[in-house]
């Protein structure tokens, strides 16, 4: 399959056609050659594409580099109701956008579109890196095989935004997450004598105790109000009905402010858990905003927009490991991200295209 983008297009049916090109993780070629066959007439962009993934660069000798990052993939596509192809439908506020990848994130991926056609000569040096396979797990994320092959195309920039739906509002940085383990054992016996064994299930009551008492913290960070979490998200134990279960495993999430390192976000799930056995299966530190940065304010006072706490986890944590701070930008309310019904007013794309193009210009 042959697919092209016209890029003259404006942002709501650039948006739309970049969504009409399937591409869910790890079936990205078809949208990615389409992505290189629209930018490479450009002459003010030097292109290189690894896997899927595109980084377009300018090398103007501007005095600052920013990067612009969006990933190209979506999560499945749903048959009921169809979500592809996109269909534009009339909303109480105006015009709205329906289809998979509307929100997360192909209008990002459209404004950066448009930002190379109609910005050539930017007032910063500029790196745009649109990657594959941000939905699934992280050895097969673009940004990371990037930052592997060739970390100078992407770690040069003072300041990065990534354009991941925030209703068009700006979220500094994000928070960091823990995933844990906690397992009960016990020893099986039948049901109908139960005191020949013990009910691993019943001993995890007290780590389920131990959650409804946590009173978890808000913390502001870099002037940012960042609200932590920790919760139960998965249980599991018993091998039958008429069997006293011998083991029980509560899985928790641990969602920490971006001030805690990923060391003591474990150190404190250890120390609420103390006398369980405890298993860290995934540990993922959050991103400063770096809000206070000379590059951070810039941004913000072109665009003229609040600014949040990002309060998930993006891959902006990856470009703060990377030593380059970073935003969360872009269109679409992230509640509807995923949703069989995902849309996004189209209001949206345009906002979010004006903004970014005064920021450069």
């Amino acid at each position: 399959m042959v697919a092209t983008l016209d890029l003259s297009l404006d942002a709501v049916a650039l948006t739309a056609a970049v969504c009409d090109i399937e591409s869910v993780s790890l079936g990205e070629a078809v949208l990615a050659d389409a992505i290189e066959a629209a930018l490479a007439p450009l002459s003010h962009l030097h292109l290189t594409r690894i896997g899927n993934s595109l980084v377009a660069r300018t090398e103007l000798g501007r005095a600052e580099r920013v990067l612009i990052a969006g990933h190209i993939d979506t999560v499945p596509l749903t048959s009921e109701p169809a979500n592809l192809p996109t269909t534009l439908v009339d909303g109480p506020g105006g015009a709205i956008l329906r289809g998979r990848g509307t929100v997360d994130m192909k209008g990002g991926v459209a404004v950066m579109l448009r930002i190379a056609a109609l910005v050539p000569e930017p007032n910063r040096d500029l790196t745009l890196v649109f990657y594959e396979a941000e939905e699934i797990d992280s050895q097969f994320n673009g940004l990371g095989l990037i930052e592997a092959a060739h970390p100078e195309l992407v770690t040069d920039a003072a300041f990065a935004v990534l354009m991941e739906p925030t209703d068009a509002a700006i979220e500094g940085g994000c928070k960091g997450t823990l995933r844990a383990e906690i397992t009960t054992k016990g020893i099986a016996a039948h049901s109908a004598r139960p005191w020949k064994g013990h009910n691993a299930i019943h001993d995890a009551g007290e780590i389920l105790r131990r959650l409804t008492a946590y009173q978890p913290q808000t913390r502001i960070v870099d002037e940012l109000e960042y609200r932590e979490a920790l919760n139960a998200v998965l249980i599991s134990g018993g091998t039958a009905t008429n069997v006293i279960p011998d083991r029980c495993v509560v899985t928790v999430n641990y969602r920490y402010a971006p001030s805690v390192s990923a060391a003591e976000a474990d150190a404190h799930v250890r120390e609420v858990f103390d006398g369980f056995e405890i298993a860290i299966v995934d540990n993922a530190a959050g991103a400063r905003p770096g809000m206070h940065l000379p590059s951070a304010k810039a941004f913000v006072a072109a665009l003229d927009l609040p600014v949040a706490a990002k309060q998930g986890w993006t891959d902006v944590a990856r470009f703060s490991a990377m030593g380059v701070p970073a935003v969360n930008f872009g269109p679409g309310d992230p509640n509807l991200a995923h949703m069989d019904d995902e849309e996004c007013p189209v209001a949206q794309y345009t906002t979010c295209e004006e903004a970014m193009v005064r920021w450069l210009r």
